[in-house]
């Protein structure tokens, strides 16, 4: 009985002891600090439960006005994400530095708040100034609704401030003193008209202006792989989005949500040397990954052609093409582009330029070995092809091709070896290596391709893509080191009405 008993102890001793190896491992949860315009606290504090709920971060929250959040966080420079009611406010926190990544959360509009059925007949701002009216305004120095209330109104705000019988700090305030019936109207904003089961009068003064409540992650924030997935949470329609309009808000699109998104980017070779490490950045920054393909132009609109619908799994997010000739034929997929930078072409030679090429017409003489790209695969090789046949020049330089590849770095490879005696590349393709290799400039006027960066219409990581691109024009240096002309501050064009010279419309 003694053995039987001693057995059994120590088989559920093991049983314990097993179990607790097969227990999951304490892993440290991430601790969110957010401070939350007031007037979005129950859609948010809601979203929160629901992230806490599904990925075990923590959020803790803390709200006020607007504009009483902004001066806390100017002086304690702390905390990770700010939630503002206005653009205004925004502003502020960008101009004071406090702030980086900006997620528009949803649209508001300041309207005058009554009780259901408006007992007291408010009609307009001339009923808001009758003795009888007992009128609530949010404070100018503290809420978002009441500066731009007062923006709005003008000089008719002095009139009903000073007829107004209380003057509260959060929109929440004074839209809970009207639902209790210590006062009769009230200036808030439409979402919030819901929140409190009250009644909006819509006043001309006040009707066409349209204010967007962003998030947006704190400078000071040393968790901002953890932040952005949280406000990633808050702006995804199917997640924070859904919760906003259930409590009466009005959506503004956000990506769909995933914990770990990753984002497809094609991009022209020449622009690798720039954006390899910046990528990598980027994507340690968001907590993401970045699936990039490099390759000739010409060779990545054919893989997009191919693919024929943009649902495609593989189809990219976002495109970084070697020149602007190469985005109208995928328009239809990325609708406008930013020039974000551009590179010059040249003729590369071995140190000392032992051949004396000085022209495009030199590669023309018998017996040269001239490395060209492909014409069909890439950028370089379409912009090379074009130029020669502007100045009658491709027939007589193209029986020299010994070489025709889609990128220029395989051609500097070649010369390197010795079995080239001249190519047209990129600058940059040769950037590094100016211990081997000479560079012949081109005529002005045709010798620059324009990189042009766009994000697909319908892709699922728009936003995403749009703060990539953002980050990119933050590294600027990393453009110009590389040896690129900066053209990153230029507004986006329409792909549609991108208009190629003359000569690059040769067929």
């Amino acid at each position: 009985m003694m053995k039987k008993t001693i057995l059994l102890l120590l088989l559920a001793a093991f049983a314990t002891a097993a179990w607790i190896v097969l227990m999951p491992q304490n892993v440290e949860k991430t601790t969110i600090t957010v401070f939350c315009a007031a007037g979005l606290k129950k859609p948010v504090e809601e979203i929160a439960l629901a992230y806490q709920k599904e990925t075990g971060d923590e959020v803790r929250l803390q709200y006020g006005g607007t504009g009483t959040l902004l001066s806390q966080l100017k002086i304690a420079k702390q905390g990770d994400l700010f939630i503002a009611a206005d653009d205004g406010a925004l502003s502020d926190a960008k101009k004071m530095g406090v702030t980086r990544e900006e997620f528009q959360l949803v649209k508001q509009k300041p309207v005058i708040a009554v009780a259901k059925g408006n007992p007291k007949q408010v009609d307009g701002l001339a009923a808001l100034k009758k003795p009888e009216i007992k009128l609530a305004l949010p404070n100018p120095e503290a809420a978002s609704i009441g500066r731009v209330t007062k923006q709005l109104l003008g000089t008719g705000w002095d009139a009903l401030a000073a007829k107004a019988a209380v003057m509260k700090p959060t929109v929440t305030e004074i839209a809970a003193d009207l639902s209790l019936g210590a006062v009769d109207a009230a200036i808030v904003w439409d979402s919030t008209v819901p929140q409190f089961n009250l009644e909006a009068v819509t006043i001309p003064e006040l009707a066409k202006h349209e204010e967007f409540a962003t998030a947006a992650v704190l400078a000071s924030s040393t968790q901002p792989a953890a932040t952005l997935r949280f406000a990633r949470y808050l702006s995804a329609p199917e997640k924070g989005g859904a919760i906003f309009q259930k409590h009466g808000f009005h959506n503004v699109p956000g990506d769909k949500w995933a914990a770990k998104p990753d984002l497809i980017l094609y991009s022209g070779g020449v622009n690798r040397p720039a954006i390899e490490k910046v990528l990598l950045e980027f994507a340690e920054r968001e907590g993401i990954t970045i699936t990039t393909t490099y390759n000739g132009c010409g060779i990545l609109c054919a893989a997009m052609k191919t693919m024929e619908k943009s649902s495609d799994p593989k189809f990219p997010d976002v495109y970084y093409a070697c020149d602007v000739c190469f985005v109208p034929p995928v328009a239809e997929h990325f609708p406008e582009a930013v020039m974000l930078t551009e590179a010059e072409i040249v003729i590369a030679v071995p140190k000392g330029n032992p051949q004396g090429i000085h022209t495009l017409a030199d590669l023309a003489r018998p017996g040269l070995r001239v490395g060209l790209c492909n014409a069909e695969q890439s950028t370089l090789g379409f912009l090379t092809s074009s130029m020669l046949k502007s100045m009658n020049l491709w027939e007589s330089v193209s029986k020299n091709a010994s070489s025709q590849v889609p990128t220029g770095d395989f051609l500097v490879n070649q010369m390197r070896t010795g079995s080239l005696d001249a190519a047209v590349v990129y600058r940059i393709n040769i950037q590094k290596a100016q211990d081997h290799f000479d560079a012949v400039p081109l005529p002005a006027d045709k010798s620059k391709a324009v990189q042009p960066f766009a994000v697909r219409r319908d892709s699922e990581h728009q936003q995403l893509g749009r703060r990539l691109l953002a980050f990119l024009r933050e590294h600027r240096k990393s453009f110009e080191d590389a040896g690129f002309t900066w053209r990153g501050e230029e507004v986006p064009v329409k792909s549609t009405e991108i208009v190629l010279p003359e000569w690059l419309r040769q067929k």
